[in-house]
């Protein structure tokens, strides 16, 4: 039995399977104006469907060259963390120093070509550790609460991390501030480009919620991701509020469940593939629903740290339920090795969605050819039509501190092939 993953859902036990998104209770009211009839859908040929991207949200980013987000940190920033986590440097200078290195990262990236800029995810410890960072309620966080789980490597080795025994909600969740809003304005003020801001899909934090210890704060587990749910549809009307159009959801853990033991794991506890699927993908459309004005990337990953990974399998399993519910624009899927199985899945992509192939791996210092990018994008395209592909990376360069075993000269040539491919595939845009 598996005793952990990237994204820790953890043991649900004897969860009932009732919604916790109600109306007004769960703060979101669905847009109908966002949806496109199937119908109408069906009358349009492929392509201008496609072009047409426009008229199904009003402002799509149609960026063909995108990564997901992390980057690797540098060695002055990660010392003056742990300084100023031991109390040795103050806040102000820890800001400064956090500042500079954001924007030394954002020059890397134009440098490199990217339309799609972010700030690295650098003023976090992981990519889903803000939330617990910016709320009262949660107790024994450390850095194992974002690594647990048992990792695989042909190249470095597999590992075991534990999962932190006194991890859980334990009080009501309090905000003290935002999650990102710090994050957006200052990359907003640093780059001309797509400043893109990464978010956790609330359902990575399910196994925060423990039956017992949970419970005095929680009855129910609905309770809790309902207030989970909550914070994260204030976070992104917030985004949008500050100018933000390009928002990623980060949702690791649903392909967990295309391996079979995981399957298993979950249904033995009563939460089949398609229960929890159709679960977690409600609370990810009442966050993606709260900000109409945005464009939504939706990251599907097998679990990505320390060039490490968790599962192995095509997404066949999921592909029906998770492409076809998620109201996000943008699928940024993984392909980088054999472990991502096949195309064939792309064909369930519905037409209003654009598929950011993530060919380029982030794992290891092989950097791809135009030559190798371009002939994978032709295979994907004989399944999906090319002008609904864009290229990218199958996750983060350092989805932690704990970055992938790979030089930040790997990295930035990583970057330049996936902005030279792009234009050579796609001169037009």
């Amino acid at each position: 039995m598996p005793v952990g993953h990237r994204a820790g859902l953890g043991l649900l036990g004897e969860v009932a399977p009732r919604s916790c998104l109600s109306g007004r209770a769960a703060g979101w009211v669905r847009d109908p104006s966002r949806e496109a009839s199937p119908s109408t859908r069906r009358s349009l040929p492929a392509r201008v469907r496609v072009r047409g991207l426009a008229w199904f949200h009003g402002r799509v980013v149609s960026a063909r060259a995108d990564h997901v987000g992390s980057l690797l940190r540098p060695p002055e920033l990660l010392r003056a963390r742990q300084a100023h986590a031991a109390g040795e440097l103050d806040h102000a200078s820890f800001k400064r120093i956090e500042d500079l290195a954001i924007r030394e990262v954002i020059e890397l990236q134009e440098a490199a070509g990217c339309q799609v800029v972010t700030d690295g995810e650098f003023r976090r410890e992981s990519f889903q550790s803000e939330l617990t960072a910016s709320v009262d309620g949660v107790e024994g966080v450390n850095i194992d609460a974002w690594l647990w789980g048992d990792w695989h490597s042909d190249v470095v080795g597999d590992k075991r991390v534990a999962r932190p025994e006194a991890l859980a909600v334990t009080g009501r969740l309090r905000r003290r501030r935002f999650l990102a809003s710090e994050e957006f304005t200052f990359l907003r003020g640093h780059t001309a480009r797509i400043a893109k801001v990464t978010l956790p899909s609330p359902t990575l934090f399910a196994n925060l919620w423990d039956p017992e210890r949970s419970r005095a704060a929680y009855p129910r587990f609905d309770d809790f991701m309902g207030d989970v749910v909550a914070i994260l549809v204030d976070e992104v009307r917030e985004l949008e509020r500050l100018g933000a159009t390009y928002i990623q959801l980060d949702a690791p853990h649903y392909p967990l469940l295309i391996d079979p033991a995981w399957r298993a794991f979950y249904e033995e506890r009563g939460w089949t593939l398609e229960r929890w699927l159709s679960y977690g993908l409600e609370l990810d459309n009442a966050v993606i629903d709260a900000a109409p004005g945005v464009t939504f990337g939706f990251h599907l990953c097998r679990g990505n740290q320390d060039s490490r990974w968790l599962v192995a399998g095509g997404y066949d399993a999921i592909a029906g339920p998770v492409f076809g519910a998620i109201k996000a624009h943008r699928l940024l899927l993984e392909y980088d090795d054999e472990r991502s199985g096949s195309f064939d899945p792309l064909a369930l992509v519905p037409d209003d969605k654009l598929v950011v192939l993530g060919l380029v791996t982030t794992k290891t210092p092989r950097v791809e050819t135009e030559e190798q990018l371009e002939q994978r994008i032709t295979m994907a395209s004989r399944v999906i039509d090319l002008e609904r592909l864009a290229l990218g990376t199958q996750c983060g360069f350092s989805t932690s501190v704990v970055g992938n075993r790979i030089t930040v000269e790997d990295e930035r040539r990583k970057l330049e092939v996936i902005a030279r491919t792009a234009a050579r595939v796609w001169p037009n845009g």
